[in-house]
């Protein structure tokens, strides 16, 4: 079982950055894809970004070259640096640790864009 905890959410104008955090308790998570998704009421969630134990990322469309993965293997963490950011990018960010057998997700963080 794997438990994640987000934060670093919150409100920024048009053209801010903030930077995401997800802490993971127990042992797979050095082993382990991470990656971070987010969702608009009444839509599905969107890929955000994901990088494997080796340090390969993926992006989605909308978020590349202004947002940036990272993970901290020692503390069990990824981070999701995120810049120029757009009204449309007003979510809640969900991280993930993909497992062989399943998909653990935390509980989300708001992530605001509005002046």
């Amino acid at each position: 079982q794997v438990q994640l905890v987000e934060s670093g959410g919150g409100l920024v104008q048009p053209g801010g950055s903030l930077r995401l955090s997800c802490a993971a308790s127990g042992t797979i998570f050095s082993v382990s894809t991470v990656g971070w998704s987010r969702q608009v009421p009444g839509k599905e969630r969107e890929l955000v970004a994901t990088i494997t134990p080796g340090g390969r990322t993926n992006y989605g469309g909308s978020v590349k070259g202004r947002f940036t993965i990272s993970r901290d293997n020692a503390k069990n963490t990824v981070f999701l640096q995120m810049t120029n950011l757009k009204p449309e990018d007003t979510a809640v960010y969900y991280c993930n640790v993909q497992s062989l057998l399943s998909t653990f997700w935390g509980q989300g963080t708001q992530v605001t864009v509005s002046s």
